[in-house]
């Protein structure tokens, strides 16, 4: 980093020669980009030292981590040349002679474009004539193209064949902060590296080291509150910093970042946090208050609760993460307390929470009453039990056994206990304030059921099995997809009629519940609209399961299966082969099948209409049966 320029106090004197803090410390060589970027470091010293240097490389990362700067001082590496040295390196320790013009962006061998306001394929044009010359001074003429994601189509086409096989003397270098919009077709031809997010505990050493060099009085804990707020950006956290700065009139104090930032007192969240798994509501709607009128934001305040959680939820399985320089001392102490106490069963429940209600309170009219509305959720969920307790709880219950009075206290490891305490006499006063039931309402039988032992230590749980409430009797009774098809015909609906006997396929049936399995062409509101009618011709609930199992046929496929049966069967028929024969050219186009009464009249009259049709049949006829 450049520590030539004069500091803030020089700075202010002189008012006009002021750089901000994201320009003046922007890194000049590769032992300045070491933080929070060492793979890429080292993948390039051993490309350099090697000498197997790409021809084209590709920077991906967030805003602010170093994509441009990168590229610059890639640039300089590529083209270094002192009075011992001549040749491409990564050891840029002394200025070389374009080194100077390439960082401030004005080297004519350096061309840098900004490709969010050159996308057209006449600027990749113009590139691509110009490659072909050789550059004015230094080693290689590079291009640096910026947001390279902005390009279009057409630009990206063009920029294809120049990039896969460029000259000699011609290097790009890419930056964008959305990889996955770059065209599969240019990264197969780049040197990807993907710059990752520094670190908040780097971040706050990088802070601490340029405090120091500009002669600020800084706060360990405001500096921890700007690389958490910086999420990943040096550029962003120095913008802060500067802030922070001017905020603070020359010195950073954790309190006048707090109120910059708009945030709430770490140890107040943690207050907070524990009200909230305490199911004390009071007391979180106090503490809330007390930081909202304090000037923090609504939401701002459930993200750090949220964050707290997540901490919590950390350290309980890395408990290593308590080092983390970005953490105040009360949150190591306190987490790490929450974290041997509190079940991940009820940190996971405060979670799911926080994430459905911060959007809730982001958009809603009144902020402050949204977001004291999911406090109160939270402190009410702190005293349901869990699904496992529940359960067993239930079980103790159905089975009439008076359960122990018993006090989830807390516990270490991962399944501790919650440090809420339920008292034994919960159900038995819910059972004594609930309305009486009818004599004529349908009664929900319990009974328990024993669930196998998984393992050797484990304890049995009763498994809770609800009997379905009586149904009355239906009005009409239905015993197969024919029967409904007939209710359709009955009830005049020709459309459910027709889909029912082109797409479904029975399954099981039983009364109130029907399995069947759709045809792949079959219409989406098939199974709800055969749902509500059969409820409305029938008059109870029905329960329409779509299946995968294969089902038997339709109604069409098997009417199809009965008519080629009963073909067979008419041609194996010994009249029926005897008229075919004696008429050349018939075929059977049907088959019919006669009541009994109406067969044995036909029987009668048979051979007297046979004689007199015999001279009227010709060959070729169809004959129906």
């Amino acid at each position: 980093m450049s520590d030539t320029e004069p500091t803030t106090a020089q700075a202010g004197q002189g008012g006009a020669g002021y750089r901000v803090l994201a320009r003046k410390y922007r890194p000049k060589d590769f032992s300045d980009l070491m933080v929070g970027q060492e793979p890429m470091v080292r993948t390039l010293t051993n490309a350099f030292e090697t000498g197997r240097i790409a021809q084209a490389y590709m920077l991906t990362g967030v805003r602010g981590v170093g994509k441009t700067t990168t590229a610059r001082i890639l640039a300089r590496a590529l083209n270094y040349k002192t009075a011992e040295i001549d040749k491409p390196t990564i050891d840029l320790r002394l200025p070389g002679d374009h080194c100077q013009a390439i960082m401030e962006g004005r080297h004519v061998d350096v061309i840098e474009m900004d490709a969010a306001s050159h996308t057209g394929i006449d600027d990749i044009r113009e590139i691509i004539e110009q490659v072909r010359y050789r550059p004015v001074s230094a080693r290689y003429k590079v291009y640096i193209i910026d947001e390279v994601h902005m390009l279009s189509t057409a630009a990206f086409n063009g920029l294809l064949k120049t990039l896969e096989e460029p000259p000699e003397h011609v290097k790009f270098i890419f930056a964008t902060t959305e990889i996955r919009k770059v065209p599969i077709t240019v990264l197969s031809r780049c040197q990807r590296f993907d710059l990752r997010r520094i670190s908040a505990a780097d971040l706050v050493g990088l802070f601490s080291v340029i405090a120091a060099k500009e002669e600020i009085s800084v706060d360990p804990e405001a500096l921890a509150m700007i690389a958490r707020a910086a999420e990943g950006s040096a550029r962003d956290g120095l913008s802060l910093l500067d802030q922070a700065i001017a905020h603070g009139g020359g010195a950073v104090e954790a309190d006048a970042v707090r109120a910059m930032l708009g945030l709430a007192d770490r140890a107040r969240i943690v207050d907070l946090f524990q009200s909230v798994v305490k199911g004390d509501v009071a007391a979180a709607l106090q503490e809330f208050s007390a930081q909202y009128e304090a000037g923090a934001n609504p939401s701002v305040v459930l993200t750090d609760l949220a964050d707290f959680t997540h901490l919590v939820t950390r350290l309980k399985y890395v408990p290593e993460a308590v080092n983390d320089p970005s953490l105040s001392e009360i949150e190591r102490t306190r987490g790490r307390e929450f974290a041997e106490n509190i079940a991940v069963t009820t940190l996971s429940r405060i979670w799911q929470m926080l994430l459905k209600g911060i959007p809730e309170v982001e958009t809603a009219s009144r902020p402050a009453g949204a977001a004291e509305m999911v406090l109160i959720r939270l402190a009410h969920a702190a005293h349901l039990p869990s699904p496992e307790d529940a359960a067993r709880r239930l079980a103790e219950f159905a089975s009439g056994e008076a359960p122990a009075p018993r006090s989830l206290a807390p516990s270490g490891g991962n399944g501790g206990g919650t440090p809420v305490a339920y008292q034994s006499s919960v159900l038995a006063r819910a059972a004594e304030a609930a309305p009486a039931r009818p004599a004529t309402a349908p009664v929900t039988m319990l009974r328990s059921v024993p669930a196998p032992e998984t393992r050797p230590d484990a304890v049995p749980v009763g498994r809770v099995e609800m009997a379905p409430a009586a149904q009355p009797e239906p009005k009409v009774k239905i015993a197969s997809l024919a029967d409904i098809a007939e209710l359709c015909t009955k009830n005049r609906d020709p459309k459910l009629r027709a889909l029912l006997r082109a797409f479904v396929g029975l399954v099981g049936l039983e009364p109130g519940r029907i399995e069947i399995n759709l045809k792949p062409d079959a219409p989406k509101s098939m199974v709800g609209e055969l749902q509500k009618r059969l409820e409305e011709w029938t008059g109870i609930r029905w329960m329409v399961i779509l299946s995968r199992e294969e089902g038997g046929p339709t109604l069409a496929e098997a009417e199809e299966n009965d008519k080629a049966t009963r073909l067979q069967d008419a041609r194996q028929d010994p009249d029926v082969a005897a008229i075919l024969s004696r008429f050349p050219g018939a075929k059977i186009i049907d088959v019919r099948i006669r009541a009994p009464e109406a067969e044995e009249e036909e029987n009668q009259a048979l051979p007297a209409a046979a004689e007199s049709a015999e001279g009227d049949i010709l060959p070729g006829d169809d004959i129906e049966f």
